[in-house]
This record gives structure tokens, C-alpha cells and sequence, in this order.
């Protein structure tokens, strides 16, 4: 008898939640985004969910307009240090950018997480868009996409070599004998390459996981690529099944292409659930969260994503005609062309767009009971457009509450997802295998 396979389910964690409305809310902590007791007590529900794993973005350059909501925060991977402290199996994902990061400070950043957490680290790999950010690293612009892929790409190797650069049965702590390590079995990385000069060794050993699970959220072409050759989880955007589906089965292929286990790569797309105990009730938090936007502030946000002078979008007129081709975009690809895709199928007013992207910036938006959310999970996840999803709630700590205590429990009832953890590290959680040391001669498996 065949296995049902199972959903794998990721919290992303945003301060007061991802409805750019969310912080004027009358219950909402205006403060949240440095609260770390907030954090904590999200990771502690997630997990009381048996959630595979948080999430946190992050960019390397203060966003938007702080008079108008917040902006900010703490550094991911200093804030998962300390979630690892209340926390026991919930994986723990951070954002950090291979374009503003050198390999041997952040793989070191990365293993001493996984080392506190007994492996529950994930990196989710950005090689972060805009010109801004350029500017906090003494460059004039953003480098071009293909190269911001190209760096990212020796990066990830160098990475790879430091985080193996000690064998699993390295420590023998052997105290009548006053040996502590075997250092036959750690092993200088010697990377010399276009981007990056790294001897190495690590001075972080090997995790119970090996090293961090691989996460990316690209999804122009060398984002695709990049997702096929080093990914093991990836945070996707889609508005429709068709789409979804479509890149299910390309980024599928591309994987195997590249010599990799089609099933060692989760895919995600985001969902940002807004949950009533009635249809109507969903609605009425629905308006009264966009009611709450700002429309000239969301316009300004709308315009730098498009590239485009923001006199030029009038509200109640819809996008016009001669926006950039996405060959002139060298940001964010694959969600410029989502939200102009979005725009012109439904010929929306950007009033309208604004209200759409209010909720989770591209990421598709559903309203609906409990029951309705667990259906629309279900059946993206059997159409064969996900291996999970992305969970966004709109407002925090509220609609996480909701999405654990009211739709976790009926995919468990469906058979869709577990009622406990089986294993203690993220890729137990994923279901991958524990990547082979090239040093040692045997693989393993956790």
C-alpha cells in the first residue's frame, strides 16, 4: 500500500503580518518587528502546529517610507539564535544575501545556528535586487542579474566546501589519550575562483544535518536554474493554478536535468489565508484590512517595483501601456512580470492592483472558513502545482492562531499532514537525505 505523501508546511514571519495594512489595526504592537518575545512565542505556535519550519526575509537596506508603516528589524539569524533557545524541533529559516555577505563569514553564521539548534537551520539564498543596497556596499549600482547569479552560484560552493570541511567523526574528544580531534579529518576548503579566495577550514564543525537545508525564492530564468542546481526548498509566487502547475513541473525537470532527485527539492508557494468563522466574516477582515491602506504610500511601493515615475499610475486607471520590457528590469524578474501578468488578465485600476498585492505582495490571497483554506491547500498540493506551502498570515499573532488551531487539525484529518514530528532536524522535517561528506567514504543518512 502506498504512503499518502504529505504536505510540508513553512510559517513566514512578519512582524504584525504580511497585509501591508496589518500594523493599524487597533490590537496590532507597533513594535512587533523588534520584539523578540513576539518571535518567539510565533515559533513556539508554529511548532505547537508540528510546522516544518519559520521563515524570515530580510534586505540589507531600510525599504520604503517609515512614516508610513514599519520598516526593519532585527537580523534574521541573530533572531533565530534566539528562538533555537524556546524552541525544540521547528525548523529555522533566515534570509542573507550572497551578493552583500562573503562566504566564510556567513557559512559560519549559518553552522553556529545549526550547531545551538541541533540542526534546524535553512538559508534562504537572496542575491538582492535595487540600487539602494548597492549604495550601503560602496558600489554605485546593483550589479547585473546574470552576475548577482553568477556570484551566488561560487558562493554557494564555497559554502559547501566549508561547511564539509570537517568529517562527521572529526571530534573524538579522547581525553587519556589528549586528543580532541582527529585532524586528518578536517580539511582546508583551498577555493580559488572568480569571485572568491577562500582557504578555509571552517572553524564551526559539521552539523546533525550536515548543513543548513538550501532555500531560494527566485523565479526568473536564472533564478530557475540556480533552484535546480542547489536548492532543496523554494518559496515560489503564483496567482493561478495553471501557473503554479507549470512551474511545478519545469522547475521538476530542471532539477533532474541537473542530476538531482526531482523529490530532493520542495516546492512552495505562498498563500495568504485570511480566515473568518463564515465566508462573510473572512470578507468583512478582509476589507477592513485593505480599507486600511494607504493608496498613495502603496503607489510609491508599486512604481519603484515597476520602474516607473509614480505620477504615471493614476488609481483609478489601469497600468499603462508602456511600462519596461522585463529584459529592462534588473530586480525582481519573476515578480515584476507576476504583478504586470496579474494587472493587465484582469484589467485592474492600479487602485484595484494596490488592493490585490495589499495582502502579500504577489503571493496569492484567499479568503474563507477554515474548512474552505484546507480545500484550497488540498487542491493545489493533489493537482501537482506544490509539495507544500508558504504560509503567510495576513495579520500576527492572530491568523497564525487561526491557521494551527483551525486548519492544521483538518489536514491532519485528511491524512494530509502529520500530528507529530518524526525526526528533530529541518531535513527530517523535509524528508531529505543528509548530504554525503566528500571526505568520508560512506553517505549517510539521518
Amino acid at each position: 500500500m502506498t504512503e499518502q505523501r504529505q504536505l510540508h508546511l513553512n510559517a513566514f514571519l512578519m512582524s504584525t503580518g504580511h497585509h501591508e495594512a496589518s500594523w493599524r489595526l487597533p490590537e496590532s504592537n507597533s513594535h512587533a518587528g523588534t520584539d523578540v518575545g513576539h518571535f518567539q512565542r510565533l515559533a513556539q505556535t508554529a511548532e505547537r502546529g508540528k510546522l516544518d519550519s519559520i521563515f524570515f526575509a530580510d534586505s540589507p537596506v531600510l525599504h520604503g517610507d517609515v512614516a508610513q508603516r514599519p520598516y526593519g528589524g532585527l537580523e534574521p539569524t541573530v533572531l533565530l539564535a534566539a528562538i533555537a533557545a524556546v524552541t525544540e524541533r521547528i525548523g529555522l529559516i533566515a534570509t542573507a544575501s550572497t551578493t552583500y555577505n562573503e562566504p566564510y563569514n556567513l557559512a559560519r553564521r549559518f553552522a553556529s545556528v545549526d550547531q545551538i539548534s541541533g540542526g534546524r537551520a535553512g538559508w534562504n539564498v537572496v542575491t538582492t535586487a535595487g540600487d539602494a543596497a548597492a549604495r550601503n556596499f560602496s558600489l554605485a549600482g546593483q550589479p547585473a542579474h546574470s552576475q548577482r547569479y553568477e556570484r551566488a552560484a561560487e558562493f554557494l560552493d564555497v559554502a559547501k566546501k566549508l561547511w564539509n570541511s570537517w568529517e562527521d567523526d572529526a571530534i573524538v574528544a579522547d581525553k587519556a589519550a589528549g586528543i580532541w580531534a582527529d585532524s586528518s579529518r578536517v580539511h582546508r576548503a583551498e577555493h580559488e575562483g572568480r569571485h572568491f579566495q577562500v582557504e578555509g577550514a571552517l572553524d564551526v564543525p559539521r552539523s546533525a544535518q550536515g548543513y543548513p537545508v538550501i532555500v531560494q525564492a527566485g523565479s526568473s530564468e536564472n533564478g530557475k536554474e540556480f533552484a535546480a542546481r542547489y536548492a532543496e526548498a523554494v518559496f515560489t509566487a503564483h496567482q493561478t493554478l495553471a501557473d503554479a502547475r507549470a512551474f511545478y513541473s519545469d522547475l521538476k525537470q530542471r532539477t533532474a536535468a541537473a542530476g538531482r532527485d526531482p523529490e530532493g527539492i520542495k516546492i512552495l508557494p505562498g498563500i495568504v489565508p485570511v480566515i473568518g468563522s463564515t465566508e462573510e466574516e473572512a470578507r468583512r477582515l478582509e476589507r477592513e484590512l485593505d480599507e486600511l491602506i494607504l493608496p498613495e504610500h502603496a503607489r510609491n511601493q508599486l512604481a519603484g517595483l515597476l520602474r516607473v515615475p509614480a505620477d504615471s499610475l493614476k488609481l483609478d486607471a489601469e497600468l499603462p501601456a508602456d511600462l519596461p520590457s522585463e529584459d529592462e528590469i534588473e530586480g525582481a524578474k519573476s515578480r515584476y512580470r507576476l504583478i504586470v501578468n496579474l494587472a493587465r488578465r484582469e484589467r485592474l485600476t492600479v487602485r484595484q492592483l494596490i488592493g490585490r498585492l495589499g495582502g502579500g505582495r504577489g503571493h496569492r490571497t484567499f479568503s474563507g472558513t477554515p474548512v474552505q483554506v484546507a480545500d484550497a491547500i488540498q487542491d493545489w498540493f493533489e493537482a501537482g502545482a506544490a509539495d507544500g506551502f508558504n504560509i503567510m498570515p495576513p495579520v500576527l499573532p492572530t491568523g497564525l492562531d487561526i491557521f494551527v488551531d483551525q486548519v492544521v487539525p483538518i489536514l491532519q484529518d485528511r491524512g494530509l499532514f502529520r500530528r507529530e514530528y518524526s525526526g528533530r532536524t529541518l531535513r527530517e522535517h523535509f524528508g531529505l537525505t543528509k548530504p554525503a561528506n566528500p571526505f568520508s567514504a560512506v553517505p549517510q543518512l539521518i
